[in-house]
């Protein structure tokens, strides 16, 4: 067994210079998350929330009554469809806005209900077109694509048949009833009152 008996120890020069460029490194890497966290906080400061398209839009009473075609979204906050596609239906707005009504409707708002009753919602985001007159003319369910959007909004925008009718796409279920309560005294509950 040998042991190092020369006396040669790291001097305190070496040691310092170990120390600066572990802090030159510790520096670098500080600058570089913050740079990340202030590119990364600014980026998302840009994103469109529901809570705010919903407090932005056309009252429903309000689009009824303008004379103008009107898109009527029943959404909810908790929705993941309904935020993937809060972003295009923002654009869309920005781009119609001169000829067509948003009217945001949050199914979870319990005012709501006979609206929701009216045009069968029980998926989300569920689309209505409504013509200047306020008929329903045309129905969208689901996640849709902007382009498919946007054609039904310029063929509403110009009282046009919608090209894109009735189109379906990926929903979330609405988790509250919309229905009324079945009574025992309904002849179609088939026994459902029948208890062992």
């Amino acid at each position: 067994m040998s042991t190092d008996t020369s006396g040669k120890s790291p001097t305190k020069s070496e040691f310092n210079a170990g120390t600066r460029v572990r802090n030159f490194l510790v520096a670098i890497v500080a600058i570089a998350l913050s740079v990340s966290l202030v590119f990364g906080l600014k980026s998302q400061g840009n994103t469109v929330s529901l809570t705010q398209l919903g407090e932005e839009s056309t009252p429903l009473e309000v689009a009824l009554a303008n004379g103008k075609p009107s898109l009527v979204e029943f959404y909810a906050n908790w929705c993941t469809v309904c935020q993937k596609m809060a972003p295009d239906i923002a654009a869309l707005e920005k781009q119609y806005a001169e000829k067509v009504n948003f009217v945001m409707l949050n199914v979870d708002n319990s005012k709501w209900l006979p609206e929701m009753l009216k045009y069968r919602v029980d998926g989300i985001p569920h689309f209505v077109f409504l013509s200047e007159n306020g008929e329903p003319i045309a129905q969208a369910i689901g996640d849709q694509p902007l382009t498919i959007m946007a054609s039904n909004l310029d063929a509403l925008a110009v009282g046009s048949p919608l090209p894109y009718a009735q189109a379906s796409g990926k929903v979330s279920k609405v988790s509250t009833s919309v229905a009324p309560p079945a009574s025992s005294d309904d002849p179609r509950s088939h026994g459902g009152q029948v208890v062992n």
